[in-house]
């Protein structure tokens, strides 16, 4: 029986904000798999945003060119964070970006949420930020 080397989430490497912080500082590359509109009203600096999913009528649909818009922007052994609202995409992103081939890839525990908690984001008042940055169907 053939081996296949499929990675799950539970081979995606989680470090926390902190950890995340300091990567960032030293050259990994944040990608924020939010959608368009979570990422408009607030991110990380010098974030690069290709959603993982999108919001429809009938609720989340994958992005079916997520990888391929990635490709158009990072190589494959480009050392990556990660990240969304609160950890769920992001841990899917990552086990599809291993799975086509990315080497350094981690996923940031907490998402963006955390990262507003610990006060990473700025000068908004934290409520504001980390309701901006939930992924609600329109309230109509």
């Amino acid at each position: 029986m053939e081996e296949t080397n499929t990675k799950t989430v539970g081979d995606v490497e989680t470090v926390d904000v902190y950890t995340a912080k300091g990567l960032l500082s030293v050259g990994h590359r944040y990608l924020d798999v939010r959608t368009n509109e979570e990422f408009a009203k607030s991110h990380v600096e010098d974030a690069l945003n290709i959603p993982y999913m999108f919001k429809t009528e009938e609720g989340r649909v994958l992005n079916p060119e997520f990888l391929t818009q990635v490709a158009s922007v990072c190589k494959k052994d480009e050392h990556m964070i990660v990240a969304c609202n609160a950890g769920g995409r992001g841990s899917r992103a990552c086990v599809d970006l291993l799975n086509a081939g990315y080497e350094h890839v981690a996923n940031m525990g907490g998402g963006y949420s955390a990262w507003v908690d610990s006060g990473f984001a700025g000068d908004k008042p934290s409520e504001e930020l980390k309701i901006a940055c939930k992924f609600r169907p329109n309230d109509n």
